[in-house]
């Protein structure tokens, strides 16, 4: 049995803010994340992170705006399949559909807000609460061993590592968020222009509005590139507090 002196300080541990981190680790991490995300092999590898959270956008505008959620996929070669049923077009769809692209720097902007704060535990703890809540949702092998791995990462990094570990990994991981989500908008229009995505989330948007494919793309990149911008801000903080900078 765990005593109420281990909760008050386990969450004490969650709640309370960490010291600031060195500029330099938040410069380094923000160029790790650029390597990995314009880099072929790294990318490959990590942009499950960025199928997860694209992935977990859909099925949570999918809950929010009533559709029965039937499940996520993940696959090897970090594509995702969200299936929800309900209205075929209207807002819940546009909302549905919507909400993929634009989900991994979203909530690497939630992230930053978060490191803004040096909420670094609460961070990694949170994220580990979401991969688990997805982990329910999850319909095939692949998608279940993926959020598992991600999950133990995560959960590993914030039981057993030290302070300046965690802030390196949280760092790193919420650049990546909100860096790794531009990548897939340009990708999708140069694979729509060779005429290769069909079916991808932007057509089916123009299918059920009067508005053009190309239009929703450049939603897209618009909402990617805000909340890069705001996001950097909000994680630069240390480098511009070190240059006599105020925001």
């Amino acid at each position: 049995m765990v005593s109420i002196d281990g909760l008050s300080d386990l969450w004490n541990r969650l709640l309370s803010a960490q010291p600031d981190p060195p500029p330099l680790l938040v410069l380094l991490t923000g160029l790790a994340a650029l390597v990995v995300v314009s880099t072929r092999l790294p990318w490959r590898v990590a942009r499950n992170a960025v199928t997860i959270a694209h992935e977990g956008g859909h099925a949570l505008a999918a809950l929010l705006t009533g559709r029965r959620l039937h499940g996520i996929r993940l696959h090897s070669d970090t594509s995702g399949l969200t299936l929800s049923a309900g209205r075929p077009t209207g807002p819940g769809m546009i909302l549905t559909l919507l909400a993929g692209y634009v989900a991994p720097p979203l909530v690497g902007l939630a992230g930053a807000w978060l490191l803004g704060g040096n909420r670094i535990t609460l961070l990694l703890w949170v994220a580990v609460a979401l991969l688990l809540a997805m982990l329910v949702l999850i319909r095939n092998v692949y998608g279940v061993l993926s959020l598992l791995v991600t999950g133990g990462i995560v959960l590993a990094v914030s039981w057993y590592a030290s302070p300046q570990v965690q802030a390196a990994f949280a760092y790193t991981g919420v650049w990546f968020l909100l860096l790794g989500g531009v990548r897939p908008v340009v990708e999708l229009q140069r694979l729509r222009a060779r005429g290769r995505m069909p079916a991808s989330d932007a057509d089916q948007l123009a299918g059920i509005t009067p508005l053009p494919a190309f239009f929703w793309v450049t939603v897209f990149a618009l909402v990617n590139l805000v909340a890069l911008v705001a996001g950097a801000l909000l994680l630069a903080g240390p480098l511009l507090t070190d240059a006599g900078i105020t925001v």
